[in-house]
């Protein structure tokens, strides 16, 4: 056998699940060199994950991949509690939830990081990873002060089977029993709940009316919940007792004593007198498990190796968040990352991960555990007033349905969320996603939702709220801000690194309406390119669009400058006289 090879890289990623695949997806798109090994063979054929709430949606869009997702995934309209609307959140702009088996879903991303040169590496094992110790190595973004021992399980003939990587930095995506994260010996803080579940994946045959909508069912046999998925499939989540899985001996969840035929059978009590059967007795796919409720203790070590995902988080997978809040993690990471390998910010706002995403998690438990307990609770009846009653769990399921879509999640004040100025745009929350409105574009009134002009592409867009240009006096005070802007000590220039318009995306929304402005109208530094102007108006048929300053609380005689961070969610907001502010919001952690 060959000598182990070396190599270096920008950023290795262990483990190719959901969280994995987003980060080098995400990574690859800008232009970081990256790399991503996985133990399995082969990806992900059925099973496991399957639900992407309505914020995902959104997300995944912003790297242009939401049309496809869309077009082979299940939508979930109803939840079948009282015909309620499966998601309660306001602003969503797919007010759904989508389900896909996983491995449909890493697909998309697959496909996307190939068109970007990437592909995931397999079947490799890491068996060693070493931190430097060394304080000026780990605050040199240039340095590579984490070793790595790669171990191919299936090597070429002739070639080594072992592989020394330096990496800048490290990613452990290796799921609920890292191994990185057993490596760094970061503890998992948490308990192990004694719900027991089975899942089955089935073509349902039988009388149940409601197999095409997300399905709550209580009974005296135990609770079980349905999940339409894509084609014909269902999702079938059931409650089992102790003595069903558990090996006496060992107190240990045996599946040697399940079987998805006694899933089945177990789930037919729930649903009596319905009928629940498996099309042709074939099921696509099975598993048990422990709801287990827990939070890594950190999500990093000295901002050079990073956990996410399961890696950092365990909780039940019945409110569909697990893929979810495995994705946004490292959409939360992977700009951060961009921004410092390029030596545009400092190493310093990669703290902010765990800030954000730390807080996210730990309140994911407490959600959890509530639902949890809701969910595995046996019903309330005359003889058992302790139970859950159906009103306790459809005001619980509505009462969160903020957080589960996604849509809620809130980024407390740091470095790079500044609520300072929050009453220029009163109902635009600094801390939470943008939220999705329809403008029309000025040049040529097509209507466009924000959210399509702010892609996931590691830039931070400046959206100017100019207000309304048709007043001599506010056209002015837009002439006044477009120098402040472009001025050559300020933030623009200062952080722009020769080529600001790679740094900064420029926006402007004006209040005027298609007949009474041009986007020529506008001071240059607000159309940078013709497309970059939008009019708070509707289009030409009067279907979509109006009102955005209104839903955003923005004064139309005033206007407001919106910082949307490249992961879109709103970093800052000034009024114009205050671009002094928003000079000092880049200066804490951009690098000039």
């Amino acid at each position: 056998m060959s000598p182990a090879r070396e190599s270096e890289v920008d950023v290795l990623i262990v483990g190719a699940g959901p969280a994995g695949v987003m980060c080098a997806n995400a990574l690859a798109m800008a232009g970081v060199n990256v790399r991503i090994i996985d133990q399995r063979p082969v990806k992900v054929a059925a099973g496991q994950a399957d639900g992407i709430q309505p914020r995902t949606i959104e997300v995944l869009q912003s790297y242009g991949l939401a049309e496809r997702l869309l077009r082979e995934a299940n939508q979930m309209h109803m939840a079948r509690t009282n015909r309620a609307a499966d998601v309660t959140a306001p602003t969503a702009r797919w007010p759904f939830e989508v389900t896909l088996h996983q491995g449909g879903i890493e697909s998309i991303f697959l496909d996307s990081m190939k068109a970007h040169g990437v592909t995931v590496e397999r079947p490799i094992i890491p068996t060693s990873i070493e931190l430097s110790t060394s304080e000026a190595e780990l605050r040199d973004p240039t340095a590579h002060p984490v070793t790595v021992a790669l171990q191919y399980l299936a090597p070429q003939e002739g070639e080594s089977d072992t592989e020394i990587v330096k990496a800048k930095f490290v990613l452990g995506a290796d799921g609920a029993h890292s191994w990185v994260r057993k490596q760094l010996g970061i503890a998992l803080d948490g308990e192990q709940t004694d719900y027991i579940w089975g899942v089955i994946d089935i073509e349902p045959e039988g009388d149940f009316p409601d197999v095409r909508c997300k399905t709550a069912v209580h009974s005296h046999n135990g609770s079980c919940m349905i999940i339409p998925r894509e084609g014909d499939l269902i999702r079938l989540y059931i409650q089992l007792a102790d003595r069903d899985v558990l090996d006496p001996a060992t107190g240990r969840v045996d599946k040697a004593r399940v079987s998805p035929e006694k899933l089945l059978s177990v789930a037919k009590a729930s649903f009596a007198p319905f009928r629940m059967d498996a099309k042709d007795g074939k099921f696509d796919w099975w598993t048990l498990y422990i709801i287990g409720q827990r939070v890594a203790a950190q999500f990093s070590v000295q901002e050079r190796v990073f956990i996410a995902g399961d890696a950092c988080h365990t909780h039940s997978p019945k409110a569909g968040q697990g893929m979810n809040a495995s994705m946004n993690d490292t959409h939360n990471l992977a700009w951060k990352l961009a921004l410092v390998l390029r030596g545009w910010a400092d190493i310093s706002l990669l703290k902010t991960y765990e800030f954000e995403r730390r807080k996210y998690a730990q309140d994911l438990i407490d959600f959890d555990k509530k639902f949890s307990k809701l969910f595995s609770g046996k019903p309330r009846t005359d003889d058992n007033q302790d139970g859950v009653s159906h009103q306790e769990f459809l005001d619980a399921f509505q009462t969160f349905g903020l957080f589960t879509s996604g849509i809620g999640v809130h980024y407390a004040p740091s470095a790079i969320t500044a609520p300072t100025h929050q009453s220029a745009a009163a109902q635009l929350t600094i801390g939470e996603r943008m939220v999705p409105h329809v403008f029309v574009r000025a040049a040529d009134a097509r209507p466009y939702d924000i959210q399509d002009v702010l892609p996931a592409d590691a830039r931070f867009k400046l959206v100017v709220f100019t207000g309304k240009v048709t007043s001599a006096a506010q056209a002015a005070r837009v002439r006044a801000l477009a120098e402040e802007l472009d001025r050559p000590g300020g933030f623009y220039h200062r952080f722009g690194h020769g080529a600001p318009e790679r740094v900064f995306d420029v926006l402007s929304v004006s209040a005027a309406t298609k007949e009474e402005v041009n986007y020529t109208d506008l001071p240059k530094f607000f159309r940078q390119h013709w497309s970059k102007v939008l009019l708070d108006d509707t289009d030409l048929y009067a279907r979509v669009g109006g009102g955005g300053y209104k839903r955003y609380g923005i004064d139309a005689e005033r206007g407001a400058i919106v910082v949307v961070r490249p992961d879109g969610y709103v970093g800052a907001v000034a009024p114009f006289e205050h671009v002094a502010d928003l000079d000092a919001y880049f200066a804490a952690f951009m690098v000039a």
